[in-house]
């Protein structure tokens, strides 16, 4: 074979590759909601995802909180959110109003303006209810209501909601603003 032929073949078994794990994470039990939009089932791109060699694991990312005003359904709730990269950006899309739609009975995701930067991003850790996060490969928006299955290199968690889950659960729209 020439090189030309060695690299699309090693392309080819790379998109392979990265086709068969999000296939084998995806939920496609009857107990998934049935209104998840057929465009939630995409694969990542190569834009969207992070090394974790351009990781900035630096403890002062994680632990300096910037305040948000966050507003569920017309009701106040405490938020923050921490100091990444991401979260520095998704601060600089505010005010925000956007519509929230459940997703595999775990989380309620809306679709941001435009993509936000994941370089810089902490270390990967599973989400916890209250978590507001932004995943990478389909550039939404992402609030917990439940425990998410595993840390993920794609999903940032950009800060915290101090809401009970029910509440969580059940918003329809969530607006957030910069503290004053």
């Amino acid at each position: 074979m020439n090189a030309a032929a060695l690299r699309a073949l090693a392309r080819a078994a790379t998109a392979t590759a990265v086709l068969l794990t999000v296939t084998a994470c995806t939920d496609t039990s009857p107990a998934s909601p049935r209104g998840a939009s057929p465009a939630r089932q995409q694969t990542p791109t190569a834009e969207a995802s992070t090394a974790p060699s351009d990781r900035n694991t630096a403890p002062s990312d994680r632990n300096t909180a910037m305040d948000i005003r966050v507003t569920l359904d017309g009701r106040p709730v405490d938020a923050t959110l921490n100091d990444s990269p991401a979260a520095r950006d998704f601060a600089e899309l505010l005010p925000l109003t956007r519509d929230l739609e459940d997703f595999h009975q775990t989380e309620r995701i809306a679709d941001l303006p435009r993509r936000l930067t994941t370089s810089g991003a902490p270390e990967p850790a599973a989400p916890k209810p209250g978590d507001l996060t932004y995943y990478a490969p389909w550039g939404n928006l992402a609030l917990f209501y439940r425990d998410g299955d595993s840390a993920n290199a794609d999903l940032l968690i950009l800060g915290h909601i101090d809401a009970d889950t029910d509440r969580l659960a059940g918003a329809d729209r969530i607006t957030i603003e910069a503290a004053p």
